[in-house]
């Protein structure tokens, strides 16, 4: 790496620094829904294939959606891992298909196991765990369980139940012989993601975790995600430095989350990687990546 005569420390740590941004934010993760016409083919028109892109599971569709959605990323270069919401599964015989599909016409072996939002279950599964235990996971080719992890904790269960349930979950799916990671509940400030990563690695060493962060969206649009999802701890960073009217409209972009998390890394606290929640649309989100990306795509060619 070339450095200007003259160029004084804290430039040097800073160009250092906004490279480690640039290089998370290429390597990340984004999920996207069954029913967008960019799940496919016309992801390649936003970003280059390869990238892992999670294919989420609402009430509004079936596995066989989900499924279509996956051969199609699959077809157009990407890595698709489906959402499984054990809550919504309707029976094993439907699970065990989701996941022969899966893996035959998508190429799947990652999963995303989730216990999903109903109330009560439509099927046999409580939670991922209870699916997890079937053994229905690895019998597929499905080589990898992800768990989701909450560093504020969840609107509905505690954080004590959270925690023993993850790590029970990743135990179990270790003694089945399948890879494991997790990737985090989005916030708004680096320390409690932080802190919650500590404890896991503390925990389950070796086991990589991909911080959720929220894609460029309005306020409004992000406050609605974080109170469904509980994220409350971190909401009032979204406050800062704007009117109450200012608040509504105003764009926010993730950058200054990503950079507090690469600032505690030189702290000792790395990070495995990024996963963005697409609230604001694919497209806004992937044009956001696109331009924190090129400079370092520039500054590294000039290298």
């Amino acid at each position: 790496m070339r450095v200007a005569i003259g160029q004084p420390q804290g430039a040097f740590d800073n160009d250092a620094h906004r490279r480690r941004e640039a290089q998370l934010i290429a390597a990340c993760s984004i999920e996207i829904s069954p029913h967008d016409d960019l799940a496919g083919g016309g992801l390649r028109e936003l970003v280059d294939p390869g990238m892992r892109v999670f294919v989420n599971h609402p009430a509004s569709v079936t596995h066989h959606d989900i499924v279509a959605a996956c051969a199609k990323l699959r077809g157009a270069g990407f890595i698709p891992v489906p959402h499984v919401a054990a809550r919504r599964l309707a029976s094993f015989t439907q699970a065990r298909d989701f996941m022969e599909r899966a893996a035959a016409e998508a190429g799947v072996n990652s999963v995303l196991l989730i216990g999903g939002d109903p109330d009560r279950p439509v099927g046999p599964f409580h939670s991922s765990f209870d699916l997890l235990a079937t053994g229905v996971v690895e019998r597929h080719g499905i080589t990898e369980a992800i768990f989701a992890g909450y560093p504020e904790g969840h609107p509905r269960i505690d954080a004590r139940t959270l925690d023993t349930a993850l790590y029970a979950k990743i135990a179990l799916a270790r003694e089945q012989g399948l890879e494991v990671a997790v990737i985090t509940q989005f916030g708004f400030e680096a320390t409690p993601i932080q802190r919650w990563i500590a404890l896991l690695r503390a925990r389950s060493p070796g086991c990589p975790i991909r911080v959720g962060v929220a894609g460029p969206a309005s306020v409004a649009t992000l406050a609605k995600f974080a109170f469904r999802c509980g994220v409350g701890a971190s909401l009032r960073a979204l406050a800062r430095g704007h009117t109450a009217f200012a608040r509504i409209l105003v764009e926010v972009t993730p950058d200054a989350i990503i950079g507090s998390l690469v600032a505690g890394e030189h702290s000792g606290m790395p990070i495995d990687g990024l996963h963005v929640f697409t609230f604001g649309g694919v497209r806004r989100t992937t044009e956001w990546m696109n331009a924190r990306t090129a400079g370092d795509a520039v500054s590294k060619a000039t290298d």
